[in-house]
């Protein structure tokens, strides 16, 4: 198992919609009020219809380790394929209308949408790794206008509602398909050519296999002295626990939900080394929590989620 990370009371009020079903997203003064039902991470389909019998995740250094929960075989390759899949059945079912925008941004890292920590950039190049329908990508545009974006989401039906958005503008905004695990994002977007790459709640939905590939990808693409924002799940979060009792448990930290997406949950130790070891060096990382009320259903839950800068060396 690996290594809890360090937890601290965050006063900032932001949270992420990590539920799949009755739930419901409030925006208070900017921040993000987060309802979950207990009953969320089954509710689309039964999981013996996501997956076969039995399962296996493949790790690094070793041909197969049978995961929890499950009885029967399955591989990494399998997983990708079906991630996507179901990952475009969710935009297909929810299209925008899902995830609420994230103007918590500027809060926690508008320093670096900016020039001498005031003065909105004149020319900044970002990218956006897993947009998906442009719940980050459409705000930061709105708060500054002289960023240029590239945006990318494997899901062929979210670009599509990218593209689709009122908002959307060919003229700043290159968004594209892409699998950021597998795919070269140089194919895309020039070599050492990004002030800024975002990860936001995306990395948490790659094998972890696979997240190194991810960081090694997102390193060819920006400066030197570029950065990586991230936040994500982190280990002991309320959703966490729900995914354990209900043993949709992939491999340590790795979970099935419900509707065939998947979600890992990040210690910051585990998080940081993935970076360091992939030429980043660590300019933040901290874990936060918040308690949140469903009065509903007289449900206290105990939200965490990992926020962290990292530079390219």
């Amino acid at each position: 198992m690996m290594e809890f990370g360090t937890v601290q009371e965050c006063s900032r009020k932001s949270s992420e919609n990590t539920g799949r079903s009755q739930n419901s997203a409030t925006e208070e003064a900017g921040a993000m009020a987060v309802l979950v039902s207990q009953s969320y991470a089954g509710a689309y389909y039964p999981l013996t219809t996501l997956l076969p019998p039995t399962i296996f995740f493949r790790r690094p250094h070793s041909t197969a380790v049978q995961c929890l929960g499950f009885h029967g075989s399955f591989n990494v390759e399998q997983y990708n394929h079906n991630s996507r899949k179901h990952w475009d059945e969710f935009y297909e079912r929810h299209q925008n209308k899902f995830f609420k925008d994230r103007h918590y941004l500027e809060k926690d890292w508008g320093q670096y949408f900016c020039d001498d920590n005031t003065i909105p950039s004149n020319g900044k190049i970002i990218l956006e790794a897993g947009c998906g329908v442009g719940n980050t990508i459409f705000p930061l545009i709105k708060k500054y206008p002289q960023l240029y974006v590239h945006a990318c989401d494997f899901s062929h039906h979210a670009i599509n509602l990218v593209k689709s958005d009122a908002k959307f503008r060919e003229d700043q905004m290159n968004v594209f398909v892409c699998n950021i695990a597998e795919d070269d994002l140089c194919d895309h977007i020039i070599p050492s050519s990004l002030d800024i790459a975002t990860l936001i709640f995306t990395l948490s939905a790659v094998c972890p296999e696979n997240m190194p590939n991810v960081i090694q990808n997102l390193g060819h693409v920006l400066k030197p002295n570029g950065v990586v924002l991230l936040r994500d799940y982190a280990i002991g979060d309320y959703a966490q626990e729900l995914l354990i009792t209900k043993n949709q448990v992939i491999s340590d930290n790795f979970y099935f939900r419900g509707d065939g997406t998947s979600s890992f949950y990040f210690s910051e130790d585990f998080l940081s080394n993935m970076f360091v070891r992939a030429g980043f060096s660590i300019v933040d990382v901290n874990t936060y929590n918040r308690e949140i009320k469903n009065r509903s259903k007289n449900i206290t839950m105990q939200r965490q989620w990992i926020r962290a800068v990292f530079r390219r060396c």
